[in-house]
Order: C-alpha cells, then structure tokens, then sequence
C-alpha cells in the first residue's frame, strides 16, 4: 500500500489498525458509559450488592461473555488476515491475551491494549532484528522475563488497576 522509512505495509495491516481503533473505543464507551456497563462493573464488584441493588446479574454475566465471544471472533480474523492457523494457536494466543492483560493492568481495557502492543513490538524486533536479537526461539522467554519484572516492580501493571473511589 505505502512505504515509510524503508518499510512497506500492506492493506491487510491497516485493516487491523482500523478495527481494532473503533473497537477499543467502542468497548470502552460501553463499559463506562451505558446502563449495561454500569451493571457489569458493578456485578464485578460485588454481585450480592448488585442484585440487592436491582441487576439482574445472570443476565449482566451472560451479556459479559457474548461480548467477549464476539471480541474474541473479531480477535481471530484480524489475527487471520496476518497469520496462517497451526494446531496450538489458540493455546498461544490464549497465553499472550493472559499477558497482556496482565501487563496492563487487570481490569483496564486501555492497559490491556498497551500490553499487547508492547508484546507484538518485542515479537517484532526480537524476530525482525538480525543484529543485537536473540532470536526467534527466545521470545516467548523475553516476554515472560518482562511479566515477571513487571509483576515484581509494579504488581498492578503498567497502567495499573481500576479501582473504585474510596477504596
């Protein structure tokens, strides 16, 4: 499509940014700004207290995990439209979403974005880099190595932890 710099990109990587851009904002307004948002924060508080308070938690916790089938179907085809399916892809790409979330923060959809990036750019200098890279072979070793670090220095994560006021 361009070349910026010595590096071309191609369509199929521009329709990734252009998805997951929308999708991330329109996750996030969800989540903090609609009337189901407001039940699922508050049934991941505290479901006893959301029930009391009128939620009907089985529903809130139902809808949660649609979105998140359907998040993670629009996760596989923008992984699809840059990499071929092996028989262990989904165990990996479990593993890196675990990371990510960590990484940023669990329960900050923003850090857990940053998370992913962040690991996609480690993936991609430590594979790209023919100078100063370890290779292939190790960079599910670096990543795991940072995870560690973070959690020992930082243990909420790189953006930290939505925590409610007052607590």
């Amino acid at each position: 499509m361009f070349t910026i710099g010595g590096v071309h990109y191609d369509w199929d990587a521009l329709f990734v940014v252009l998805v997951t851009a929308p999708v991330l904002v329109l996750l996030t307004w969800l989540v903090k700004s609609t009337k189901q948002g407001k039940a699922m924060r508050a049934t991941s508080q505290d479901p006893e207290a959301a029930a009391i308070m009128g939620i009907d938690v089985n529903r809130t916790i139902s809808f949660t995990f649609a979105l998140a089938g359907g998040l993670a179907g629009v996760g596989a085809v923008l992984f699809l439209t840059q990499y071929n399916i092996r028989y262990d892809t989904g165990f990996t790409l479990g593993l890196i979403a675990f990371t990510a979330a960590v990484l940023g923060g669990i329960g900050n959809l923003t850090g857990a974005v940053l998370g992913a990036i962040l690991i996609g750019l480690i993936q991609a200098f430590n594979e790209g880099l023919s100078w100063f890279a370890p290779g292939s072979d190790w960079t599910r070793s670096i990543v795991f190595g940072l995870l560690i670090a973070i959690l020992v220095f930082r243990p909420e994560g790189l953006l930290g932890e939505r925590t409610p006021e007052g607590a």
